[in-house]
């Protein structure tokens, strides 16, 4: 059975992502293709290398005639899918990429946002899309919210060290390093090649940035109390990936185990040998996340480093991955490309 599939803010890097997986993808067809500033264009001219999938015009969202459509993935900017879903089919099952249904509090959506959530009721049908630790919930759910992709990089890395109960939880440090594409497709002047290449920077400092909300959230769900963690993401000159560099206080033999015996189905997921450290080169433009433990030279301390591509496991690959289980499709389907090298 092939699936009929629409994509709002296919015009953006993650809508372009998936397009690009899904067109591989033995179970998934695109419909329907939204841009609202690229409303009839051809895919293939605003992303050359689609050029040779045959593909639906862009339209405006309220153009597009969902009768037909069994899964819609939303693409598209922070603080505008909370309407747009709204207005949607309420039979049409939707996995949102944007921030808009992440955090289940409506006051911490307030918090970290900076404005009421405009679709609390949705907000509170929304499950949580970390698929690893949120299947079951994911397959039976109407609306799944994409993580963040800091957010995805560290919860791999860290929660199931929480769960397993083998670091000190009010000592955990994440140190994030970020390629560009995951500030987004629109012109910022930070993001021009003579202000960003041949060096690096720090942003959102001093626990300021919004994707400490998830993980507030998440950890302090898996500890059954509140956890707090330092978090400071960098800027890098690379063009896709996440690094996670995550100092915690523990036994680096304890930690491997852990992560290890967490992950030891998980077909995306590869704990590599004690002592090995992965690179954001060997997973990227795939599924795949890398994570890797060092003990550190004093003792009771280690090193966990993690590594994802930001916008195919950290967005549209797990939003690809959440629409396999809520669609009854082999939760791998379409997803198992290797990365690309070099």
């Amino acid at each position: 059975m092939t699936h009929r599939i629409a994509i709002l803010g296919a015009s953006g890097y993650t809508g372009a992502e998936l397009v690009r997986l899904i067109s591989t993808h033995p179970a998934m067809t695109v419909v329907a293709l939204s841009g609202d500033r690229k409303a009839g264009m051809e895919m293939g001219d605003v992303f050359p290398h689609l050029r040779h999938i045959a593909l639906p015009v862009l339209q405006k969202i309220e153009d597009i005639d969902f009768s037909g459509v069994d899964l819609c993935f939303c693409a598209l900017p922070h603080a505008t899918s909370q309407a747009v879903i709204a207005g949607l089919p309420r039979d049409l099952k939707v996995v949102d990429l944007s921030a808009d249904f992440r955090l289940r509090d409506p006051a911490d959506y307030e918090k970290w946002y900076g404005k009421p959530h405009a679709a609390v009721e949705l907000q509170a049908e929304a499950v949580y899309g970390l698929t690893e630790f949120y299947r079951d919930e994911i397959a039976t759910a109407r609306l799944v919210a994409g993580t963040g992709c800091n957010a995805a990089t560290g919860q791999f890395a860290i929660r199931p060290l929480i769960e397993a109960g083998v670091i000190d939880l009010d000592d955990i440090i994440l140190d994030l390093k970020n390629g560009v594409s995951g500030a987004g497709r629109s012109l910022k002047e930070n993001l021009l090649h003579a202000e960003l290449s041949g060096g690096t920077h720090p942003y959102s400092a001093g626990g300021t940035h919004r994707h400490l909300g998830e993980f507030d959230q998440e950890f302090s769900k898996a500890a059954g109390r509140p956890v707090r963690v330092m978090f400071t993401p960098h800027l890098a000159p690379f063009n896709r990936g996440i690094l996670a560099t995550c100092y915690v206080k523990g036994e680096g033999a304890a930690i491997h185990a852990a992560l290890a015996a967490r992950y030891a189905t998980e077909p995306f997921i590869e704990v590599l040998p004690f002592g090995a450290v992965p690179s954001t080169r060997a997973v990227a433009g795939s599924n795949f996340v890398h994570i890797g433990v060092v003990a550190d030279r004093i003792a009771g301390r280690a090193t966990v480093v993690a590594a994802l591509d930001n916008l195919t496991k950290g967005s549209s690959g797990q939003a690809i991955q959440n629409a396999n289980l809520m669609l009854g499709i082999e939760e791998t389907a379409g997803l198992m490309l290797a990365p690309l090298f070099p």
